[in-house]
């Protein structure tokens, strides 16, 4: 039997908060329904729900009424929609599990319909595959398993179908990043993402090979699959929303589809998460997606290198020396320190081959990030002051988070001292920085030419390796960050200034 069940967002401080959802549910005002339940002398936090049944009147039915939070009337802006999203998570996590059968849930979404759907996508997400229920993510199974919980807001708008989009983007990269490596390989990973654009207007998707990457003389991504059976794969997504003339933004993102260390192996302690090392490529491909579903107008390029990174009998050795795509010698000190390698021939490739005007790539990079950062932010390093002003506010908008590094020429000279132009390693304190430098090598047009003020090219690089974990209105699992950010980030820069 299916069932209807609403939440109800509601400010305990001010009852005004309830007038939408009690205009438009006769017995189910939010404010009447709170005051029937005992209170304490502590004003309730964000997230506190209560649940009526029966309410209203159908045996069907239930209500979810939510705490906003104490002061939630005098919140604005970026702080006021995150404690949307934490009460309707909320609510959700409290309801998703009644009854058996197939669910509706409709939100009262006036507080911000955007963080409201959000949230509520996000809250519904669970990953599994195990058999009974049969799973939708299962390979093959995705269309033919249907979804039990279905969202509707109270009050249609467009910004409930944005904030869908958003939060759909970020469940695919969250999908991508648990699905274990047998699973997702390089060539799977690129079959999907073929899968995912095939109706999408405007958009093209390429999926090149290792001897396209070995005419391009991408030799640092090679090195890194010498030692899987699994072949290499290098895909590329185009998305024009706007003139053709236009230059693009684009997005790199690291897709180690499982990383081993190589022959620098990883403890085996905690390796099988190890799957998730492609979170950069997954991020980047579902932000892309979710840019061409919402038809932003600009033009958009990917360039995700996917391989795995293992101890075969043809791995790379520590000490090798081998020759980037732009010329310059690399020495392998560490095969643990892989992402530099196969995202600095990509990132050659997509600020040479598309000259655009603003470069982000985005990678699971380095231990040091969760040690700076630990959870909360996603770091970044950026040549350009503006560009990191942009990512900040669209961060803070959807809150999810960035949070500014130093980018020295000092830490360079630590990685400047082998046989090699470059070493891929440096030493533990300051890797973040030190790996930062190492890409930036890599990224042409972010000098200013002779005489000029400002650099061709803005770039970014965000290390996200501290950030894997779920925020407090997702379940278990990895977190699918910073595709949110970075959809948002787009969406400023396409509106007219």
């Amino acid at each position: 039997m299916s069932s209807q069940i609403y939440i109800l967002p509601f400010d305990p401080s001010a009852d005004s908060s309830a007038a939408a959802a009690a205009a438009a549910l006769p017995g189910a005002d939010p404010a009447q329904l709170w005051r029937t339940t005992p209170t304490g002398t502590t004003p309730p936090k964000v997230g506190t729900t209560r649940v009526f049944y029966n309410t209203p009147a159908d045996a069907a039915s239930a209500t979810a009424v939510v705490s906003l939070g104490e002061g939630f009337d005098k919140k604005k802006g970026d702080a006021r929609r995150e404690f949307v999203r934490k009460a309707v998570a909320s609510g959700v996590n409290q309801v998703k599990e009644l009854g058996d059968g197939e669910k509706t849930i409709t939100i009262d979404a006036s507080a911000d319909a955007h963080a409201a759907a959000v949230a509520a996508h996000l809250a519904r997400y669970k990953f599994t595959l195990k058999t009974s229920p049969p799973s939708a993510f299962k390979p093959g199974e995705e269309k033919n398993v249907p979804e039990k919980i279905t969202f509707a807001p109270l009050q249609s708008s467009k910004e409930w179908d944005t904030g869908v989009v958003y939060a759909e983007a970020q469940n695919l990269v969250r999908t991508l990043m648990e699905l274990p490596a047998n699973m997702l390989t390089p060539t799977t990973f690129a079959e999907r993402v073929k899968a995912e654009f095939a109706d999408i207007p405007n958009t093209q998707v390429t999926i090149h090979d290792e001897d396209w990457a070995a005419e391009k003389g991408m030799r640092t991504f090679l090195s890194v699959t010498k030692g899987s059976a699994e072949p290499a794969k290098l895909v590329e997504i185009h998305y024009n929303g706007a003139a053709r003339e236009d230059r693009p933004i684009a997005f790199v993102g690291k897709g180690i589809t499982f990383d081993s260390g190589g022959i620098s192996l990883k403890p085996p302690l905690g390796m099988k998460s190890m799957r998730a090392d492609m979170g950069g490529a997954a991020a980047v491909v579902s932000a892309a997606l979710a840019i061409a579903k919402l038809r932003l107008p600009v033009n958009l390029v990917v360039v995700t290198p996917l391989c795995e990174n293992l101890p075969g009998q043809s791995a790379s050795k520590p000490g090798d020396i081998v020759y980037a795509m732009n010329g310059k010698s690399v020495e392998i000190d560490n095969t643990d320190c892989e992402g530099r390698l196969i995202l600095s021939d990509a990132l050659y490739y997509a600020s040479t081959t598309y000259k655009p005007h603003t470069l982000i790539d985005v990678a699971t990079l380095t231990y040091g990030m969760m040690i700076a950062l630990g959870e909360v932010y996603s770091g970044v390093f950026s040549t350009s002051d503006p560009l990191w002003e942009e990512l900040h506010a669209a961060g803070e908008a959807e809150y999810d988070r960035f949070w500014r590094m130093p980018f020295a020429e000092e830490f360079g000279s630590l990685i400047y001292s082998s046989n090699a132009d470059l070493c891929n390693a440096g030493p533990y304190n300051g890797s973040g920085n030190t790996a930062a430098m190492f890409l930036r090598a890599f990224v042409e047009g972010i000098e200013p030419k002779d005489g000029e003020d400002e650099a061709p090219v803005r770039w970014a690089h965000i290390d996200t390796a501290g950030v894997t974990n779920p925020t407090p209105y997702q379940g278990t699992g990895f977190s699918g960050r910073p595709v949110r950010a970075l959809i948002e980030w787009v969406k400023r820069l396409s509106q007219p200034q």
